[in-house]
């Protein structure tokens, strides 16, 4: 009975989300409730419900100023020296317009939005793309591998993992640093290699001259929020933050907490304009913080009323005695295409979940699935997928179609992917 309420549930959550019938805030909230009742669990449900919004409540917490912290460093312009000493280095060799896009869209990924990733870069670097006639499916190319791979403790993927499992965030993302590490060298190498070949095309070796200068152009309202003699202040600052966090020193919503108010405070100490920036970016942090909030009723009606586990049960009598060790390996392998069929919500909060359930009752550690996950699903996957609108924020911004995008891409991404499996599974991370 729980077990084919939990599977219709789950159904129901992703033909609402994947059909767009719901908003995922409605049904993750809407869909488990009515199960529950269905199930017979009356005011019991509101028990669970409880539960499970305090077991995700540190990570709305991070999120939350997560995205004020970051937001405020780049309103006051922390990125800006950066991203001119990129611009002015590149040149006018396609090897090292192809490399500074990818550190570009790396640096600029730090706040942990693709979007924003995707604005920042793409305007900057396509001039040179144009100009010089480089292939602009290297360009969309090179900025989602870079903002792919990149998965930070901050952004979606990591915390929705964290959220459905209950699991922190510190113990989720630190066995794989090592992992990402040799993820973001497999995205350097591939864009000195298509730059290179695009050197080879074009003519455009060392010694080539080409009159064409990249430059980037401040908005009037960029300019009055910039702060740039406090550029090194604010540097170390985040640096600071940052390094704390991974190395898990202090619990990261503490960090980044503390840090928002420093950074409120060194680069905004009027309070009209401290309350202007935290404004600002408002809309972004309370999207995400009801989303979280809202997974934390599924999982923890899902967990509380015995569904997963009853879930979990009949899955596990379907798997062969000796093959549950393979489930993570499994899951990373396939878990970039896996971007291109659940939305990101659909996956972490309705699909990982069992997964991980099923992996619990066969013995392997339900962190190493979240793990796995993140190795693909909406990491180095979110890019190409049609489900995410960053992907066409990405496109259209390349001036490229979604096809031609996803047949150039789809490969280095999954590539990438794949690597990155591999060195988890020789490092004994799963």
């Amino acid at each position: 009975m729980l077990a084919t309420l939990g599977v219709i549930t789950i159904l129901c959550l992703l033909a609402a989300v994947m059909s767009k019938r719901l908003s995922p805030l409605v049904a993750l909230i809407a869909l488990p409730i009515v199960a529950a009742l269905i199930g017979g669990f009356g005011l019991q449900t509101s028990g669970f419900i409880i539960t499970g919004i305090k077991n995700v409540a540190p990570v709305v917490g991070m999120f939350v100023f997560a995205i004020l912290f970051f937001g405020v460093m780049t309103d006051a312009g922390m990125l800006d020296p950066i991203i001119d000493r990129i611009l002015r280095t590149v040149g006018t060799r396609p090897t090292r317009i192809v490399v500074g896009t990818a550190l570009l869209a790396l640096l600029v990924h730090l706040d942990g939005s693709g979007a924003v990733t995707f604005l920042v870069t793409i305007p900057a670097m396509l001039p040179l793309y144009t100009r010089l006639g480089i292939d602009r499916r290297i360009l969309a190319c090179v900025a989602a591998m870079a903002a792919g791979v990149n998965f930070l403790p901050w952004t979606g993927p990591v915390l929705r993992s964290s959220a459905a499992l209950h699991v922190p965030v510190a113990e989720l993302f630190q066995p794989l640093i090592p992992v990402q590490i040799v993820g973001l060298a497999f995205v350097f190498i591939s864009a000195w290699l298509l730059g290179r070949r695009e050197e080879k095309r074009l003519g455009l070796g060392a010694g080539a001259k080409v009159d064409v200068v990249p430059e980037r152009v401040l908005t009037e309202q960029e300019e009055v929020l910039r702060r740039p003699r406090l550029f090194w202040l604010n540097l170390l600052l985040t640096v600071v933050v940052m390094a704390v966090m991974i190395v898990g020193w202090v619990d990261p919503v503490v960090m980044f907490m503390v840090g928002t108010v420093l950074a409120l405070c060194i680069n905004y100490p009027n309070v009209d304009a401290q309350r202007a920036r935290i404004d600002a970016h408002a809309k972004t942090a309370l999207t995400m913080a009801s989303i979280l909030l809202a997974a934390g009723v599924f999982t923890g009606i899902m967990q509380g009323t015995g569904m997963l586990k009853a879930m979990a049960e009949v899955a596990v009598a379907q798997i062969p005695a000796g093959h549950g060790k393979l489930i993570p390996m499994i899951v990373g392998f396939l878990s970039m295409p896996l971007s291109l069929l659940f939305d990101p919500d659909s996956f972490y909060f309705g699909v990982m979940p069992v997964i991980a359930e099923v992996g619990r009752a066969l013995g392997v550690d339900p962190l190493q699935v979240a793990q796995a996950s993140l190795l693909g699903v909406h990491t180095t996957g979110f890019p190409v997928s049609p489900l995410t609108p960053a992907t066409f924020l990405l496109v259209g911004l390349c001036k490229v179609e979604l096809a031609d995008h996803q047949r150039f891409t789809i490969p280095f991404l999954f590539g990438a992917s794949v690597l990155m499996t591999l060195t988890a599974l020789l490092l004994g991370v799963f």
